[in-house]
């Protein structure tokens, strides 16, 4: 079973986001996966759909992932708007009232795709209600293996100008994971690089973004002097097999795709 892995998209109607064509980098993107994984069960998108939460926006977003041969699953990131992406993107019937989180089967194995969403905020948190749903899946799931999907890292990455802005109550949803064995590997974006480790012996990774690249953490830099980093997009191909969980990061198209200046 495979499904693919996508996050922080930054889509816009229009114009450039940091330098980079958003709609460019999603149409390659979305090429690349119904040219080589036409295959895959569904598309999971860890939030940051949009760079800015319009109508319009999600409403492009949806023409431009229609491309995709396979559903979408959405989750919500910091620049996304709650309630407009309820109204405009497909969840299933079985997602938390007003909230963008929800289960998703596939054979032998869930995705518990969480909402850390703190509205206006940068950093993220999980509500003793969505906590409270989590823990009544998990427990539903009675050992089915598992797939825990979110915009918000719980855990610091070692990327000083991102850390802070990530999931707020982190060691609360580590401390639940941890007494669920069944919980194979935790997904998170936001922090536009490609992080991977254990926490609380639970596999996590990060993702690239599909349209640009936040620069390692040596040299140092800040917000005044950021600039996207000269790095490629990529997306991740997960596949489920009887031996486990593998993760494949796979680029799309080269950095200069989209992006001012280049060429």
């Amino acid at each position: 079973m495979k499904l693919i892995w996508m996050s922080d998209l930054h889509f816009e109607a229009e114009g450039l986001v940091q330098g980079h064509d958003p709609r460019l980098r999603l149409q390659a993107a979305v090429g690349y996966i119904a040219e080589h994984h036409a295959d895959a069960a569904a598309c999971l998108i860890t939030g940051d759909l949009v760079e800015t939460g319009s109508e319009r926006n999600y409403k492009r977003l949806r023409e431009a992932l229609s491309g995709l041969p396979m559903p979408v699953l959405p989750l919500a990131g910091n620049h996304d708007d709650r309630r407009v992406l309820r109204d405009v993107l497909l969840l299933p019937d079985s997602a938390m009232p007003g909230f963008v989180q929800y289960r998703a089967d596939f054979e032998d194995l869930s995705v518990l795709c969480l909402d850390t969403l703190i509205p206006g905020q940068a950093a993220g948190n999980l509500c003793q209600e969505r906590m409270g749903w989590l823990a009544a899946e998990l427990a539903a799931l009675e050992g089915r293996p598992a797939i825990v999907a979110m915009h918000h890292p719980p855990v610091k990455l070692g990327l000083p100008m991102l850390d802070a802005d990530n999931l707020q109550n982190g060691n609360e949803l580590l401390d639940l994971l941890a007494g669920f064995p069944n919980v194979l590997h935790l997904l998170a974006g936001h922090v536009h690089r490609p992080c991977s480790g254990t926490a609380r012996g639970i596999p996590f990774a990060t993702a690239k973004s599909v349209l640009y690249q936040a620069p390692p953490p040596q040299p140092e830099w800040d917000w005044s002097s950021f600039r996207p980093a000269a790095e490629a997009p990529a997306l991740t191909v997960l596949e489920r097999t009887k031996t486990g969980l593998t993760l494949q990061q796979c680029q799309f198209c080269d950095c200069t795709l989209g992006a001012a200046g280049a060429g």
